[in-house]
C-alpha cells in the first residue's frame, strides 16, 4: 500500500505556507494597521485584521497544497491524500498556535480566551481554511491537468 503523504515534501510546503501566511498577517497588522507605531497596541491591531486571516490562509495554504500535490504527482487517491494532508496540517497548526500564541511567554502572548474565544469566528475559519486547502489544491491540480497546462 502506497503511503498517503510524503512527509518531507509535506513539511517543506507546510513551513513555507506557514511563514508566508504569518509574514502577510504581520505586515498587515504591524505595517498597515499600526503604521509601525508602538507595539504596545499590537492586540487591538491584531483584532482589526482577524477577518482577513481566513482569506490569507485559504489563498496561501491552497497554493502550497497545490504545489505539494503537483510535486508528489498523486494522480490516484488524490482525495485520500488531500484528506490526510488537511488533517495533518490542521492538527500541526493548532498545536503550533497553542504553544506559539498562548503557552510560550513573549511580548505578544495571548490568553486562551483572547486567542480561542475572543477571536471567534475567525480562528475557526482559519483552521477550516487550512483543512480544506488541500482539497482546493487538488481541484486546481485537476483543472490544470484537464486543460493540459
Amino acid at each position: 500500500m502506497k503511503k498517503l503523504i510524503n512527509w518531507k515534501i509535506s513539511m517543506l510546503w507546510f513551513w513555507t505556507a506557514y511563514l508566508a501566511v504569518y509574514t502577510v498577517i504581520t505586515v498587515h497588522t504591524v505595517g498597515l494597521v499600526l503604521k509601525m507605531e508602538a507595539l504596545e497596541s499590537y492586540y487591538p491591531a491584531y483584532v482589526k485584521t482577524l477577518p482577513f486571516h481566513p482569506l490569507y490562509c485559504i489563498i496561501i495554504w491552497s497554493l502550497f497544497a497545490f504545489l505539494y500535490i503537483k510535486m508528489v504527482k498523486t494522480n490516484e487517491n488524490q482525495l485520500s491524500t488531500a484528506l490526510a494532508l488537511g488533517i495533518s496540517w490542521s492538527i500541526i497548526i493548532i498545536v503550533i498556535d497553542l504553544f506559539g500564541w498562548v503557552i510560550i511567554p513573549h511580548p505578544f502572548t495571548l490568553t486562551l480566551k483572547e486567542f480561542y474565544v475572543d477571536a471567534q469566528p475567525w480562528i475557526t475559519f482559519v483552521y477550516l481554511a487550512i483543512f480544506i486547502s488541500p482539497f482546493l489544491g487538488m481541484l486546481l491540480n485537476k483543472r490544470i491537468i484537464k486543460n493540459g497546462a
